[in-house]
């Protein structure tokens, strides 16, 4: 055997490189810093608004009350037969997410996707303590220290300090958040509730504070399905080659592309690589690491601003400007790329579905019927020859306060409605609550519902306070002689 054959084969793993991303100003760094702040406010503080919904009813703005199978938004509340509305706004999401994909990239994971606002968040609270890019990378490589142990557990407790409030958060969605977090201070919550908030913190901790872009390259299936969403009219953050290169550093007062000279506007100062989350040289063309966060713009522009070229060198463009571009022409106003038959199919689609769901909302009944026959046994002959069948009647009551309702029966044959542990056919429905009932009818001895095998009937069930009534169809099982 040859010396060759003795060579280990190579490894196929690359460890991951730390990616400490530089410190930037600029519009897209404001707009992040804006978006981050809206939405954790959102998250954090959504569950401690109150909204007033009657004395029976809880008083938190959204929850979603998985004991009695309810959501509540505001004024809104959506019952398990209702769940259309959930799958409703699912399918709007996705839209939205086709819709701003196809027009300006992939905006969403470069500003509001969950896995960007909290890796930012950490990365903040990391700056705070241990410096910029230079100085975290100076701390990264030194040996273990008493500096190192101090600044590494400093910021370790505040990563876990955000991912216990953002675990808390999330279970105060689930139930009455005064009350809850009184339980989880004096330990009488349940223990699912501790369980709940232990994972999210832990991923919290983990995914922001060191898997971060990580999860976005291998955890997400986005990055691998926005190609199909972008054509080539998708604004998206580029660079412009045919300008900056060749790169290089510049003599001072030398002309470069943008002054008519030969060499390219790109210094290669490697601002847009330092400042990137990702890690990633915008100069090497789209990836599909990059997030669209914009951020190497912003330093970009600072770099051309300070050595008086034009900004613009890496911008939002679309592949269609580029031949343009490249011929010295101007690209196409941004309207138009934005505007186009795909992303007015998209906008239609997710206004027409939007609007659908406004009217059912405010088009469904304040309160509804169910039934359901009995089927074992299908009829009863009593002794005086009569024959009766059972039915299981659910009466909902969405209003807040409690309701009379009369039931009664319509049917080509004559029947006789009777309601158990009731002596009239009129029950009343506590607010915002379901009542089952056991409904009786019955067909005299020897009539044709008795005789005959088997009868359409139609309940009816009357809101005797407003007298709106809903009615729901059964059947009337008969001997069949």
């Amino acid at each position: 055997m040859s010396a060759a054959d003795d060579t280990p084969p190579p490894s196929l793993y690359k460890a991951q490189e730390p990616v400490f991303p530089r410190r930037v100003k600029g519009k897209f760094r404001d707009l992040k810093w804006v978006i981050m702040l809206v939405t954790l406010g959102i998250y954090y503080f959504t569950p401690w608004i109150r909204w007033d919904r009657g004395p029976a009813m809880p008083d938190q703005a959204v929850l979603v009350d998985l004991a009695n199978r309810r959501f509540f938004f505001f004024m809104i509340e959506i019952w398990p037969h209702e769940f259309y509305f959930v799958a409703g706004l699912l399918i709007m999401a996705g839209l939205g997410l086709f819709l701003f994909t196809s027009a300006l990239g992939r905006v969403w994971c470069g500003y509001a996707c969950p896995q960007t606002v909290w890796t930012d968040l950490f990365i903040l609270v990391e700056r705070w303590i241990e410096g910029d890019r230079n100085a975290r990378l100076r701390l990264w490589n030194q040996p273990w220290n008493a500096e190192k142990i101090r600044k590494r557990a400093i910021k370790w407790t505040v990563w876990l300090l955000i991912g216990l409030a953002t675990g808390g958060a999330w279970v105060f969605y689930f139930t009455d958040a005064p009350t809850l977090l009184r339980d989880l201070v004096t330990g009488q919550a349940h223990p699912l509730a501790y369980m709940t908030m232990a994972v999210l913190t832990l991923t919290t901790f983990v995914f922001g504070g060191f898997a971060r872009e990580q999860i976005c390259i291998y955890a997400c299936p986005w990055p691998r399905i926005q190609a199909a969403m972008m054509d080539e009219d998708t604004l998206t953050v580029g660079y412009r080659d045919w300008r900056g290169e060749p790169r290089g550093k510049l003599k001072k007062d030398e002309p470069t592309k943008s002054d008519g000279g030969e060499k390219g506007d790109c210094i290669d100062c490697m601002a847009c690589v330092n400042v990137c989350p990702m890690g990633i040289d915008i100069r090497n063309g789209q990836q599909m690491e990059c997030i669209t966060c914009a951020l190497c713009i912003d330093a970009c522009d600072d770099v051309m601003a300070r050595i008086g070229k034009p900004r613009g060198l890496i911008d939002y463009m679309a592949l269609k400007d580029e031949a343009e571009e490249r011929a010295g022409g101007h690209p196409k106003q941004v309207w138009r790329h934005i505007f186009r038959p795909r992303t007015i199919m998209y906008t239609t689609l997710w206004g027409g579905i939007g609007i659908a769901m406004i009217v059912a909302l405010f088009l469904r009944d304040p309160f509804g019927l169910n039934i359901t026959p009995v089927r074992n046994p299908l009829f009863v002959t009593m002794s005086d020859g009569s024959i009766r069948n059972a039915y299981e009647v659910r009466l909902r009551n969405q209003h807040g306060e409690e309701r009379p309702y009369d039931l009664t029966v319509e049917s080509p044959v004559p029947l006789d409605l009777a309601i158990e542990e009731a002596d009239t056919s009129t029950v009343n429905v506590a607010p915002d609550s379901m009542r089952t009932l056991r409904v009786y009818l019955t067909a005299p001895a020897k009539s044709p519902g008795a005789v005959e095998k088997r009868n359409d009937v139609t309940i009816w069930v009357t809101d005797l306070a407003s007298k709106d009534r809903v009615r729901a169809a059964t059947v009337f099982n008969g001997k069949g002689e």
